[in-house]
């Protein structure tokens, strides 16, 4: 893999999860093009720098021990790859404070680092939390690839931070450079909500929550054929988003024992506020977490999956496969895995090398539910 070549650093970074031949490198001409503009700019050793959504540590990395670093986003694999790149480079642990996006990050900072997200909404969140943040003179640069970078982007910038001017495109990639004017505060439109009528929940969505407004499709296919009768069953949801599917599985199975877990710290957030809203005390397991990789082995009877297919702007089932091998390896000898996914996605095929017996529960024009049973 190609080092990323900096003013500040030479690196050697790895995309998370690891993935053997990875074909696609944790950097990009846009991470280049910024860092190369922060060099210009100047950069002292007291200066308080604030790195958003920076998805393997590229910026964070290279600025370790420039300045004082602070990396903030929404996704768990993220800051996993913070913490291996700095132990790659021989960078201390500490070198880069991370702090989730579903945490309020401590300024002034002299310098914001955005990288511009794929949910816009989430970049929104980000720019309205800025707001008396920034100290005297501060300057705010966010960049991306042009393709993409939405007009919206720079809009948002406008309206949060100040006027907003637009390099010259160099490698594919463009800096947008805010000048922080006096702004009113701005209350968040985030979280939103939205109610279900069956089951009766209504349920709380963080500004990165994927289909925030409302129910998503393949949801909504998967919830009427939910299984029953699971007794003390151990359940995970695995990638729960706001945790719809553990909560209406939970409200038929009231004896069940649910571990719900997600890669995106705002989705934790908003399935935690779910199902304390639905359920008060009732015992409970949610973390941001790298899929199942820290579940033990064999421990759960069921797993309930609506598994994404990007990450990022990457389109591909790299990450389903990657949880239905962690289903696999944490479902008891009975246990079962039960799915929706898009039928032109053929995910049975694959469910056929890890589990002895794969069936189909139902069917729409667009998705399939499939049942897998008894991991090989």
């Amino acid at each position: 893999m190609p080092s990323l070549v900096s003013p500040f650093a030479t690196l050697e970074l790895d995309r998370q999860p690891p993935r053997r031949d990875d074909p696609l490198q944790a950097f990009d001409a846009a991470d280049e093009y910024l860092l190369q503009q922060v060099a210009e700019g100047g950069l002292a050793p007291a200066t308080r720098v604030l790195v958003l959504n920076d998805a393997f540590g590229a910026l964070a990395v290279s600025l370790a021990g420039h300045a004082q670093v602070t990396s903030s986003g929404d996704s768990h694999l993220a800051a996993l790859a913070l913490a291996a790149n700095l132990a790659r480079n021989g960078l201390a642990a500490d070198a880069v404070t991370f702090v989730p996006a579903s945490e309020a990050t401590g300024g002034p900072f002299d310098l914001v680092l955005i990288r511009v997200p794929k949910t816009l909404a989430l970049l929104e969140e980000q720019l309205i939390r800025l707001h008396g943040q920034l100290a005297p003179g501060a300057r705010v640069i966010a960049a991306g690839m042009l393709k993409h970078l939405p007009r919206a982007a720079g809009d948002l910038l406008e309206r949060h931070i100040g006027p907003v001017q637009a390099s010259l495109a160099v490698k594919k990639a463009r800096l947008l450079f805010a000048t922080p004017e006096a702004r009113p505060a701005v209350t968040s439109p985030y979280p939103s909500r939205y109610r279900l009528d069956a089951p009766p929940l209504t349920l709380v969505n963080h500004a990165n929550v994927f289909c925030r407004e409302g129910l998503d499709i393949g949801t909504r296919a998967f919830l009427p054929h939910l299984p029953q009768g699971l007794g003390q069953a151990r359940v995970a949801d695995l990638g729960c988003g706001n945790g719809v599917l553990a909560l209406a599985c939970a409200l038929a199975n009231p004896e069940a024992q649910f571990t719900l877990v997600d890669e995106s710290y705002m989705a934790v957030q908003s399935a935690q506020e779910n199902w304390t809203a639905a359920f008060g005390e009732r015992p409970v397991a949610i973390r941001a977490a790298d899929g199942l990789a820290e579940q033990p082995p064999r421990s759960l009877e069921l797993i309930l999956c609506n598994p994404p297919f990007h990450q990022q702007q990457v389109v591909g089932d790299f990450l389903a496969w990657r949880m239905f091998q962690q289903a696999r390896a944490a479902l008891s000898e009975q246990g079962e895995l039960w799915l929706v996914g898009n039928r032109h996605l053929g995910y049975h095929v694959k469910l056929r090398r890890l589990f002895r017996r794969v069936e189909q529960i139902a069917a729409t024009p667009k998705f399939v539910i499939l049942k897998a049973v008894q991991p090989l």
